[in-house]
């Protein structure tokens, strides 16, 4: 059962990483690559691995939330989690799919938040579930510095 949830729990992270990355594919050779982007931007293929590693980590957090033995109530860390899940997906599309920096800027802002409130409320169950978000939360930081570069030269 617990094999079950693994897979469940990285399946419905990498899902809903791909409806953002969607929308991020078709605009990267169009709109995207028209903008001034600032320094320390990498090469366009770096995003794919580094967001498919994350989303594989995201995954095993929320399994590792979700089959602690903790006897507590997990329901609001589900739903902080589902919200940090959206958001994520939200930036792409404010981002790429409607072409605004400056939309995106405050769902990556807000995006930034509900991790820190996640990755508080896993570790309280799981530490490694909460650990494992952390580097999610270093990535969204630098993709906040990338979002807030564009937004300012554009």
């Amino acid at each position: 059962m617990k094999l079950v949830k693994l897979i469940v729990s990285v399946l419905l992270v990498m899902i809903i990483g791909a409806v953002g990355g969607v929308a991020t594919s078709s605009e990267i050779a169009g709109w995207y690559a028209n903008l001034v982007k600032p320094a320390l931007n990498p090469p366009n293929w770096v995003f794919g691995p580094v967001w498919t590693l994350l989303y594989i980590m995201i995954g095993v957090a929320l399994f590792l939330y979700w089959t602690s033995d903790k006897k507590v109530a997990k329901l609001k860390g589900f739903v902080v989690f589902y919200l940090q899940l959206w958001l994520n997906m939200m930036w792409s599309l404010l981002f790429f799919g409607w072409h605004s920096p400056t939309l995106a800027l405050v769902d990556i802002g807000l995006l930034w938040i509900v991790i820190l409130i996640n990755i508080n409320m896993f570790q309280k169950v799981s530490k490694w579930s909460g650990w494992l978000l952390v580097p999610y939360l270093l990535w969204v930081s630098f993709a906040a510095y990338l979002n807030f570069g564009v937004w300012r030269l554009n």
